[in-house]
């Protein structure tokens, strides 16, 4: 298993921001995983880094990184996937195999354990419209299996958000069609992200704020101006006004003072408080912290 010190995260996370972490495990199997837990019960575990930023002041604990934790198996109408697998490259083998359920997931830069844990969609789909059973592991009793109900879903989260839990892997329940009717959904989603949001060749952590009951947080962000928002190297995307762009070598803090001057223009305007879908994982400068709070940035792990 391959462990390093003082590692560099930015090179690893869709921000491409984020100083060196003390400590970092790339496990490449449950077992692998429990072992670290044993010694190091405190760990952060993070997954593809598509929707974490990582202070450019660096975190001083240990993380696991799941990327290497890739198995994947097909069985009848079913698929199973660790948390590292990415979710455009499970999209993709599913249509190969003639089962739809997964077409949502070809956009995704995030992988299977933290897709689940967040229960991310796209398209009027969701994670919960095809998990039949998810892996965790509960730091006090092991290795547990969940079915979908057990994992509690709603909008944009799941049990894992509220219990210390981490998902290791995950059972997919799809339904058989034919190839040439999954690729043409796997085309039209892809055709509509690309009008709509950044291409994975410009640095950014997905939706930045989720959207209200009822509301969409991009129209409420694009009326307040936030299209022509910029703070340091952080700007947002001019296409779509949920989207931050890391354009110019940008720190950790230009992208949580570019969230709070976005949030503040919607409270102010609408008196809607928007709350973020991006993770904070740092702790080593006050400023960061203090404005995590008032973001009410959730799971933020803090070690100095």
């Amino acid at each position: 298993m391959l462990v390093e010190n003082d590692f560099d995260i930015s090179k690893l996370t869709s921000f491409k921001i984020g100083g060196k972490v003390k400590k970092i495990y790339f496990p490449e199997n449950v077992d692998e995983f429990a072992e670290i837990l044993k010694s190091e019960p405190d760990v952060v575990v993070v997954g593809n880094l598509s929707n974490i930023l990582v202070s450019s002041k660096g975190y001083n604990g240990s993380v696991i990184c799941t990327k290497n934790m890739d198995e994947i198996v097909i069985s009848e109408n079913s698929i199973t996937a660790s948390a590292g697998v990415k979710g455009i490259k499970l999209s993709k083998i599913a249509a190969n195999k003639g089962l739809s359920g997964l077409e949502f997931m070809i956009a995704f830069p995030g992988s299977v354990g933290g897709e689940v844990y967040m229960n991310a969609g796209a398209h009027g789909q969701t994670i919960s419209d095809v998990l039949k059973f998810a892996l965790i592991y509960c730091p006090e009793n092991g290795i547990l299996k969940f079915d979908n109900n057990k994992m509690e879903f709603s909008y944009r989260t799941s049990v894992c958000q509220r219990m210390p839990y981490v998902v290791l892997s995950a059972e997919f329940e799809l339904k058989p069609d034919r190839f040439e009717n999954i690729q043409k959904k796997m085309n039209d989603n892809l055709a509509f992200r690309q009008s709509k949001q950044p291409p994975l060749t410009l640095p950014n952590c997905g939706s930045v704020f989720k959207n209200p009951e009822g509301n969409c947080a991009g129209y409420l962000l694009e009326s307040t101006g936030a299209k022509k928002m910029f703070c340091g190297g952080a700007g947002v995307f001019d296409k779509h006004a949920n989207f931050i762009i890391n354009y110019n070598k940008a720190t950790s803090m230009d992208v949580l003072t570019l969230m709070y001057n976005m949030s503040s223009a919607v409270e102010d305007k609408y008196g809607l408080k928007l709350l973020p879908e991006v993770r904070y994982l740092g702790g080593n400068d006050d400023n960061e912290v203090e404005l995590c709070k008032k973001l009410q940035i959730e799971s933020i792990k803090i070690q100095k």
